[in-house]
């Protein structure tokens, strides 16, 4: 049997560097909707060049984008003790220079085209990729093959050392600051024994980063990123041919280099079960978390313990949620899920328990549950479910150029075959009730495990019983340390390598292809006889439906004290419907494989879904139900509450979400829109049913609501399938306003101390126009090059020539309250002083060096993007949305982009001065004050006003 690894979870994950009794048939009914997916045809190509390069084409002509996806076979496992970290770090490195692109360029390059770009390690592999306009096509395939084959001679001390801080900033947000960030690297050093390739984090030891030098880049540059260890893929809309002669022109002439023979399987067992703790700066909440080891990901039982995963904790059915969360109410949920790399893996079940409660308590409830699960195992339905949305899961999975591109390469580079993209199904079909015991009980009932207990400070009574305290290692910054070890390094430097010869000169830029035709989308819309408009869009490349249905209002309509009652409303909504329970909702969903979700925000409450198109009339039904009929159930009132608490407790531990909601109140003081959508704990506290019911009949009203619906569905079958929602009943619903815009004499500048962070959380800004203001898409132009992309200049100079930050970006939200402008990142603490300093900097220079050529570059790039805008169910969802809510016109689209080509330099000076006006922004800090408060004195500003975490005047 081929066995390959789930694309879709490790492509999400390369791009973010986590009963009945069994007695009875061993077989499980397949449902006839999974048995479709193998008729997919994604019009695949696979050739190989004589170097060794293998190439996968694949095209689609819906729009005219393409994505290029290089998969090097190469990750944090073929890295060696005492340079952990450096598969990652390599991959930054890349983006540096080479020498026919140019130092810095090809990320500009790619913005420049209104394309994106990224790169991702795992331990197991790296990608790069890039999403284009497809005239843009060859000038890609002329980078990518620079930094493949003349990159290694542009690295310089200066730029290594750069690149480390770069990296080290990432790390610090992703772990360092992180709640529960070190958990990871804690489970890996204790599972695996040393040395073994996967005993440390993909992000590795920041004292192993420390230490790289110039010589473990080459090396690693020429073991490892040669044409012999890579798949090369295309995707979208271009023409076979000519992609083909490109191929062969810019990688042909690359000979292979480096041994890359595949690492042997390297399982590992546990002789005993090792149980650790940590006291966490961030932490507000107990979490325990249990990894037993399991198999590699060319094991026949992966698909069972994946499948088994879900079962134990996917759903109100599965034995996890009815004994963790409803019988003995440790835990607002808990998970379980499979990490099968190459080598080896994992099976992990983690339960971030309420406050105070103790994690020997939530032991003994896992214990019980898998207790139960050996007595009763699997349902049919609990495996026939799984099975339908593994349908779903895989279309919405395809659904772009780049997802295609991405899964693809990873298809071929890990399993030599991109054909088997559309075969993952039938694994899963294989799989009987007597695998999922057969595995359960080798694998998991009763083996050893590695435990860790991640507690709040000062709360080490809460850790299991028996464990050792774990070897965290937490970073010290020092101020200036960082130009010290600089300027030390001024002088390393290494002979060039010697180059061969190209048959061509590949300095020379290729020009653009044809300009793209971009076909804007066409909107139909109807309108019920009570008010609720309906808007859509036919998008036919996938059988697949993105809807949502809207209500205006949201977290504004919230009453003073009673905060948080929209959100509130949302979860209850999808606790059951009149006739059904949330168990009934929810199987009905998933005999469906679909998804239905409720948010709330600001200005509005969304039911979200997604489905296979057959099964859209069924999910739509299901979707009215839940807005329509809701059942308000007591018994889970006080469970959405008490989870609802558990997640602001969370949050108060996030620098980031200290900021967010500091930043609200900052620029809306006297207005909901200041306040955190969830409320604070004192509000849901005192929040009762009653309170969310008269919320829902106060305001879910038909005119103020709103259906999007996008995707392979035509307007016939959307008009006979809403009926339901013509017995909303309309009436008057009026957000209270935000008042008027706040302007500011002065720059005013605040601090929040968050004691021991890494990090200092900036957020600088002002507010800004109303939603379908003539104002806002011309300062989206102008913003653009300052911050709108990774080619702004805020990411150019304080990520890639400063290495503050892992980046820094600005843009204007959109709300009818009127949005606002703002600029953000979250930079090392040693240089927050600095961080402002070149804020303000690049502020100025903006405003003042803001000429025509600047002008024309942000139409030329925002034009490009509108090429790459309508590509999916939901891009096309967004733009409904955009109508519906912001009353805009159906073709608001192309009144944009007529806009951007009439705007004058005269009309973004106007812009500039009134909404990005660096002189007069509050500028906000949340890090740590006794480090960094007295240092931003020297900043000009005046007094710093220092703020508790609530955002009110702290003592």
């Amino acid at each position: 049997m081929n066995n390959y690894k789930k694309v879709f979870a490790l492509s999400a994950l390369a791009l973010a560097i986590s009963g009945c009794n069994v007695t009875g048939s061993s077989t499980t009914a397949v449902p006839k909707a999974v048995e479709s997916t193998n008729a997919v045809n994604l019009d695949i190509e696979k050739f190989t060049l004589d170097n060794g390069l293998e190439v996968v084409l694949h095209q689609d002509k819906s729009d005219p984008v393409v994505a290029v996806a290089i998969q090097y076979h190469v990750g944090s496992n073929r890295e060696k003790l005492g340079r952990t970290g450096f598969a990652h770090f390599f991959e930054h490195m890349l983006f540096q220079d080479s020498e026919n692109v140019g130092a810095g360029k090809f990320i500009k390059n790619i913005g420049g085209m209104g394309g994106s770009l990224n790169g991702g390690t795992w331990t197991d592999g790296t990608i790069y990729y890039e999403i284009v306009p497809n005239d843009g096509l060859e000038k890609v395939l002329w980078m990518e093959s620079d930094r493949m084959g003349y990159f290694i001679n542009t690295v310089t001390q200066e730029g290594l050392e750069n690149e480390k801080q770069v990296v080290k900033n990432e790390k610090r947000q992703s772990v360092d600051n992180r709640p529960y960030g070190h958990e990871s690297g804690v489970t890996l050093s204790a599972l695996y024994p040393e040395g073994h390739p996967y005993s440390w984090s993909v992000i590795g030891s920041l004292e192993d980063l420390q230490n790289a030098t110039l010589g473990d880049v080459r090396e690693f540059y020429n073991k490892w990123y040669g044409v012999n260890n890579a798949t090369l893929v295309l995707a979208g809309d271009f023409d076979k041919k000519q992609a083909k002669a490109w191929i062969e022109k810019y990688f042909g002439e690359f000979k292979a280099r480096g041994d890359v023979t595949p690492l042997p399987p390297m399982p590992v067992t546990l002789t005993e079960s090792k149980s650790l703790y940590h006291e966490d700066n961030f932490a507000k909440v107990p979490q325990l978390a249990m990894t037993l080891p399991t198999v590699d990901q060319n094991s026949d039982d992966r698909f069972a313990l994946e499948m088994l995963a879900q079962i134990l904790s996917d759903g109100k059915d599965s034995v996890m949620y009815q004994t963790l969360v409803e019988e003995d109410k440790v835990a607002p949920r808990a998970s379980a899920y499979v990490n099968h790399g190459e080598l080896a893996g994992t099976f992990k079940m983690v339960v971030r328990a309420f406050d105070g409660k103790k994690l020997d308590e939530v032991k003994a409830s896992i214990d019980k549950a898998l207790e139960k699960f050996a007595k009763n195992g699997a349902t049919d339905k609990q495996i026939a479910r799984i099975l339908t949305s593994k349908e779903n899961e895989f279309y919405q999975s395809i659904n772009s150029v780049f997802s295609k591109a991405s899964a693809l390469a990873t298809y071929n580079e890990f399993y030599g075959d991109p054909n088997l993209i559309s075969t993952e199904i039938k694994q899963y079909q294989k799989v009987t009730k007597s695998d999922l015991m057969r595995v359960f009980n080798q694998y998991i009932l009763g083996k050893n495990f590695i435990a860790t207990s991640f507690v709040p400070k000062g709360q080490i009574d809460l850790v299991l019983t028996g464990a050792v305290k774990a070897n965290v290692k937490e970073e010290k910054i020092v101020q200036g340390a960082e130009n010290d070890m600089a300027e030390e390094a001024t002088n390393i430097a290494l002979a060039p390598v010697e180059q061969e010869a190209s048959s061509f000169d590949r300095s020379i830029e290729p020009q653009f292809g044809p300009t793209p035709v971009v076909q804007l989308p066409q909107v139909w819309d109807i309108s019920l006889p009570n008010g609720v408009k309906v808007s859509g869009i036919e998008h036919t490349e996938l059988p697949v439906v993105s809807f949502s249905i809207r209500v205006m209002g949201g977290h504004l309509l919230d009453l003073p004290s009673k905060h948080g009652a929209a959100n509130l409303l949302t979860d209850m909504l999808m606790e059951g419907t009149k006739n059904k329970t949330p168990q009934q909702l929810e199987d009905a969903l998933g005999e469906l494989g679909a998804e239905l979700y409720f948010t709330a925000s600001d200005e509005y409450i969304t039911l979200s879904g997604s489905t296979l198109s057959k099964n859209y009339n069924a999910v739509m039904a299901l979707a009215q139900e839940v807005l329509l009929e809701p059942r308000w159930d007591e018994t889970q009132w006080e469970r959405v509450k008490k989870e609802t608490l558990a997640g602001i407790k969370q949050a108060a531990g996030s620098p980031n979400a200290i900021a967010a909601n500091v930043y609200a109140k900052l620029l809306y003081p006297d207005s909901n829109l200041g306040t955190p959508v969830t409320g604070t704990a004192q509000d849901v506290e005192s929040l009762t049913l009653s309170d969310v019911k008269a919320f829902y009949h106060a305001n879910v009203k038909a005119n103020v609501t709103s259906v999007q619906i996008a995707g392979d569905i035509t307007q016939a079958q959307v008009g006979t399938s809403i009926g339901k929602l013509a017995t909303l009943k309309p009436g008057h619903v009026m957000p209270p306003k935000a008042g008027e815009r706040m302007t500011l004499n002065k720059s005013k500048i605040y601090f929040v101390d968050v004691p021991g962070a890494k990090q200092s959380f900036i957020r600088i800004g002002t507010r800004a126009m109303t939603a379908n203001s003539s104002d806002y898409y011309p300062s989206v132009a102008v913003n653009h090059n300052l911050g709108g992309s990774f080619s702004g200049q805020l990411f150019q100079i304080l990520r890639l020539e400063k290495g503050y930050t892992y980046g820094a970006y600005s843009g204007f939200s959109r709300s009818n309250q009127g949005g606002a402008f703002t600029a953000r990142s979250s930079v090392r603490s040693n240089v927050t002083l600095e961080s402002l300093e070149t804020f303000k900097e690049i502020f100025n220079d903006y405003e003042n060096n803001f000429d025509q050529a600047a002008l024309d570059s942000a139409k030329s790039i925002l034009a490009k993007q509108d090429a790459r805008a309508f590509e999916t169910p939901n891009s096309l969802m967004g733009v409904l949305q955009n109508i519906n809510t912001y009353d805009l016109p159906n073709d608001y689209v192309a009144d944009q982009q007529q806009a951007l080509a009439n705007m004058s330099l005269t009309q973004a000076k106007s812009v500039m001065k009134k909404y990005m006006d660096s002189n007069k922004m509050i500028y906000l800090v949340v890090g740590d004050a006794k480090t960094q408060l007295p240092r931003l004195k020297s900043l000009g500003m005046g007094k710093v006003t220092l703020l508790d975490k609530d955002g009110n005047r702290a003592k």
